[in-house]
C-alpha cells in the first residue's frame, strides 16, 4: 500500500520534455514526492482519472495538478466521493467542495474578509451583459464561471463592447453558473500577488503580472511571475481567509489584488489544486511533507 498519492491529470502523466510548461508541473510535483519521500513515505504520481487505478491501495492522496476537473467535473465529482471513503484528501474533502463553487467568496465576506466585488447569476439567466453591467453599476467588468480555473471562459467587458459579448456570455449562461467582478485597474499595473499558506501560516509569496495588452495573469496566457514580498496587511488578509474555511486546510493560495479602493481584496482563495511555486520557494514543499507526515499519525518524522 502506498503512504501517499499525488494526484495530477492525464497529459501530464507523462512529462514532454519539448513542453516547458509540462516540465515545470513535472518539477514541482517531483518537489513534493522528494520531500515526502525523504520523510519515509512511499509516493507514487497517479492522474486522478486513471482507469482501473485501485484507490483503496493508498492511505492518503494529495491534490497537486488536476487541472481538468472543472471540465470534467460530474466524472471528478463522482470520483471524489468513491476516493474519499478510502484514503484521506488533502485537502480535506469538506473544504474541496466548499471551494470548487466560487459563491465561497460570500462566505468569506460575510466572516470579515474584504473580497473584490463579487455578483452572481444562475445558469440559465436571461439577463443581457448591458443589463447585467447595470445592475451592477460598473461600466467594466470581469466575467467567469462560478466553477472555472486557469482564466477559462473568462472575458474583461465594457459597457461600450457589451454587444459583441452578448452572444458569449448567453451561451456561457445556458450552461452554467457566472460571476461578474468590477475590474480592478492595478490588475494592469501591479498584477495580483498570491500569499501560500501552509497549515495556515504563511511560507511566501509571488507576484503575477500580465504580459503587455492582457489582464490574465496566468503563465499559460503569457503571464509572468516573481517572488514578492507582501505587506503585514496583506499576510493578514491571507490569514484571515484560511481561518474562515470550513476545516483547517493543509495548504491554501490567497490571490489579492489592490482594489478599485487602494486596498488589499481577495480575488480567489484556491484551495484544490493551486500552483505553489515550490521551485522559487523549495522549503514549501518541505513544510508540506511535514504537514502531511503529521496529518498521518507519523509524528514528525522529517
Amino acid at each position: 500500500m502506498k503512504d501517499v498519492v499525488i494526484l495530477t491529470e492525464d497529459r501530464f502523466e507523462r512529462v514532454d520534455v519539448s513542453s516547458p510548461y509540462t516540465v515545470n508541473v513535472a518539477l514541482e510535483d517531483g518537489l513534493l514526492e522528494q520531500a515526502l519521500t525523504r520523510c519515509g513515505l512511499s509516493v507514487e504520481r497517479v492522474s486522478w482519472s486513471r482507469a482501473g487505478y485501485d484507490w483503496q491501495s493508498t492511505r492518503a492522496v494529495v491534490f497537486r495538478s488536476t487541472w481538468d476537473y472543472f471540465d470534467r467535473f460530474p466524472e471528478f465529482s463522482v470520483w471524489l466521493k468513491r476516493v474519499s471513503s478510502c484514503a484521506q484528501v488533502f485537502n480535506p474533502v469538506d473544504v474541496v467542495r466548499w471551494n470548487v463553487d466560487k459563491h465561497y467568496l460570500r462566505d468569506l465576506q460575510q466572516r470579515g474578509s474584504r473580497i473584490v466585488p463579487t455578483h452572481f447569476a444562475p445558469q440559465g439567466d436571461d439577463r443581457t451583459l448591458a443589463a447585467w453591467l447595470a445592475d451592477c453599476e460598473c461600466d467594466e467588468a470581469v466575467i467567469k464561471p462560478v466553477v472555472s480555473g486557469a482564466a477559462r471562459h473568462t472575458y474583461r467587458v465594457t459597457t461600450d463592447a457589451a454587444p459583441q459579448f452578448e452572444g458569449i456570455l448567453a451561451e456561457c449562461l445556458a450552461a452554467r453558473a457566472m460571476m461578474l467582478q468590477p475590474f480592478q485597474r492595478s490588475v494592469l499595473t501591479r498584477g495580483e500577488v498570491s500569499l501560500v499558506m501552509i497549515d495556515g501560516r504563511f511560507s511566501h509569496a509571488v507576484q503575477k503580472l500580465a504580459k503587455p495588452g492582457d489582464f490574465r495573469v496566468q503563465d499559460d496566457h503569457g503571464g509572468t511571475v516573481r517572488l514578492y514580498t507582501p505587506t503585514d496587511a496583506e499576510i493578514a488578509c491571507a490569514e484571515r481567509a484560511v481561518a474562515s474555511c470550513p476545516a483547517p486546510p493543509i495548504y491554501a493560495r490567497v490571490d489579492l489584488v489592490d482594489d478599485n479602493a487602494g486596498l488589499p481584496a481577495i480575488m480567489e482563495l484556491e484551495l484544490i489544486e493551486p500552483e505553489l511555486w515550490f521551485r522559487l520557494h523549495p522549503p514549501a514543499a518541505a513544510a508540506l511533507a511535514q504537514s502531511v507526515v503529521r496529518r498521518l499519525g507519523r509524528g514528525d518524522a522529517c
